[in-house]
């Protein structure tokens, strides 16, 4: 991988970390249209620029939590579920499923169809938790770190999981969003750890610098994102993105047939 492919990566990370569109899924898609050679370092890769996206959300977010240390208590419970079933699955998934661009295609598809049902469902029911994520409750968190642990499959989307989740449970739109910001942080955290500990021997010093490419960028875009989804959600649905997975899905699958 060269410098300018991490710019990219970069980019396509920081852009789709935080929409319900799954960034795994967009980075397995846009390193194989790049001719990046999914091996051990690049699914690494992928994994820990995420980390990059996660800082914005610390930069954006670390008044509320020193402020609200309520916070810390919802997000620690919604992150265990994940965090216990991603070490379980760690090596199903990293040997099977990263890199894997079918399961990717089926993913992207049925998280949008998914999302689209959800959608044309949840108007018929009255929103239970309006405030905001300091109020959710401990069980709801679990159920959400559920939803969370599903995402372990490439193209499900962790924020597009959790979101959609939240809703089911009754959270308000922009508190369900809120609150999936804020567990992406020990959640990817988490991640990237596990991944540098079970893989310490893949980074050579030109790695970490094509790292550090990946990683500035995915960190800038990031905020932009950030800021951009939570003015979206205020006066939208999340039809459109469902739409968007669905045709992606069905392009790259078009593009793999044909190729």
């Amino acid at each position: 991988m060269n410098v300018v492919q991490a710019s990219i990566l970069g980019l396509v990370e920081g852009v789709t970390e935080f929409l319900p569109v799954s960034s795994t899924g967009h980075l397995i898609l846009a390193s194989r249209f790049l001719g990046i050679v999914q091996d051990e370092f690049v699914k690494s890769f992928e994994i820990i620029i995420q980390l990059g996206a996660i800082l914005a959300v610390g930069v954006l977010y670390a008044p509320r939590f020193w402020s609200q240390r309520r916070l810390l208590l919802p997000v620690i419970v919604g992150f265990l579920p994940t965090a216990v079933i991603g070490l379980v699955f760690y090596k199903l998934v990293k040997t099977y499923l990263l890199g894997n661009t079918m399961v990717v295609v089926a993913s992207l598809a049925i998280g949008g169809v998914v999302m689209i049902v959800v959608e044309g469902w949840l108007p018929k029911h009255f929103v239970r938790v309006r405030a905001t994520p300091e109020s959710i409750s401990v069980r709801d968190a679990v159920l959400i770190g559920i939803f969370q642990s599903i995402a372990i499959v490439p193209g499900v989307s962790r924020s597009a999981a959790t979101i959609i989740g939240g809703l089911l449970l009754g959270i308000e739109r922009k508190t369900a969003v809120e609150f999936s910001f804020l567990l992406a942080i020990p959640t990817m955290v988490a991640a990237t750890a596990l991944d540098l500990f079970k893989n310490p021997q893949i980074f050579s010093g030109g790695d970490a610098g094509v790292l550090a490419v990946g990683f500035i960028f995915s960190f800038i875009t990031a905020l932009l994102s950030i800021r951009w989804l939570l003015g979206y959600v205020k006066h939208h649905t999340f039809t459109a993105f469902g739409l968007y997975r669905i045709t992606l899905a069905a392009f790259v699958a078009g593009v793999m047939l044909w190729s």
